[in-house]
């Protein structure tokens, strides 16, 4: 997919406005255009930095975005991908075994001409390919007076850097296949993460055209359930777990989100006794980063600042990450081991409390 880029996330959810409102006064995105109120399914396009959402819900419980919500909850139902001619990326993702769900077609609206057509990716996700130049990436959308989808300056979030996915034991190894045949993806990274009794299996595929990432997740069935399995119960299937929004400064994101009322993760108080031991020197930065309980990673190209929100969705399934990165590639796994030892020392210091 030559010359591709992002092009949105395209989330079906029970309220679009209800979760339009989240997003603008939460997370500081801003409404650039919307559906027709005549029109159902009812749409919101929200944007910040290079990020574009797209929240849609339905009224009619036979429509495809209702039955979505009604299997799945509130989640990404679509990743969609801006390329030069949309026909042929279809006709080439066909060919090299992608399912065809839309053929390309062309609308057009108040805000001009939009080429589509979509294939399946995983799970009940979908791929739609946008023809680029188009003013607005989807059909029936009307712009918002006076809004520009272009960044402004001053904006917390800068993009999309990953997308984490929890396929079923025994669909990762098929999955990765099948993005490196079909899409033309490449394999960057890949692992096996045990943590006491629970245990999964990961691999990270990009597109070297878009920069899209997937953080492809799979849990280990010799071990013990873990929060993989549990996604996948609550979920209905594999699915997008999280989506990690890019930040310039994650302290200052931390901070001004969490006054707007976003709900981040708590850490484990002995994660920092442990985490310079793992990353080498954090200085003054550490107090800040504790007091945030932002978590710190490093690998052999730099180091990965990151934070996760509590899923704000009825079944608990999809939440956010915000990641800043000073030279990092790859995705904190080493976190996970610490935090897994943090809460162990924890709970060794409280029996200890205990007895005495």
């Amino acid at each position: 997919m030559n010359h591709a880029r992002l092009s949105h996330v395209h989330m079906y959810v029970g309220d679009a406005c209800q979760a339009a409102y989240y997003y603008r006064t939460a997370f500081g995105f801003r409404p650039v255009a919307e559906s027709n109120p005549a029109r159902q399914p009812c749409s919101v396009l929200l944007a910040q930095g290079r990020i574009r959402l797209l929240l849609t819900s339905a009224t009619d419980a036979a429509d495809p975005v209702a039955r979505y919500v009604a299997a799945h909850g509130d989640g990404v139902a679509d990743i969609a991908i801006e390329v030069p001619d949309v026909e042929q990326a279809y006709r080439t993702a066909v060919a090299n075994g992608a399912d065809p769900v839309t053929a390309p077609s062309t609308h057009t609206g108040p805000a001009g001409t939009v080429v589509n057509a979509t294939v399946r990716g995983f799970g009940d996700v979908v791929h739609t390919f946008v023809e680029a130049g188009a003013v607005l990436p989807h059909p029936g959308l009307v712009p918002v007076e006076g809004a520009s989808p272009a960044p402004r300056d001053g904006e917390l979030l800068s993009d999309i850097d990953h997308f984490a996915v929890c396929v079923p034991v025994g669909e990762l190894d098929k999955t990765v296949s099948r993005y490196q045949q079909t899409f033309g993806f490449e394999e960057i990274f890949s692992e096996f993460i045990e943590v006491g009794r629970q245990a999964m299996s990961s691999k990270v595929v990009r597109d070297p055209a878009s920069g899209i990432t997937l953080t492809v997740l799979e849990p280990d069935a010799t071990h013990d359930p873990g929060q993989i399995d549990t996604f996948l119960r609550s979920h209905g299937g594999a699915g997008v777990q999280h989506v990690a929004f890019g930040t310039a400064d994650i302290r200052e994101a931390v901070r001004r989100l969490g006054d707007r009322g976003v709900e981040f993760l708590r850490t484990p108080d002995a994660y920092y006794d442990l985490v310079e031991g793992r990353v080498g020197e954090l200085g003054a930065e550490l107090d800040d980063l504790r007091a945030r309980n932002i978590l710190a990673d490093i690998d052999e190209w730099g180091l990965l600042l990151q934070i996760f929100t509590r899923s704000p969705y009825t079944r608990r399934t999809l939440f956010l990450e915000l990641v800043e990165r000073r030279g990092a590639r790859t995705f904190g796994s080493g976190n996970i081991k610490g935090l897994y030892e943090a809460v162990e020392r924890e709970q060794s210091r409280a029996g200890s409390a205990d007895a005495g």
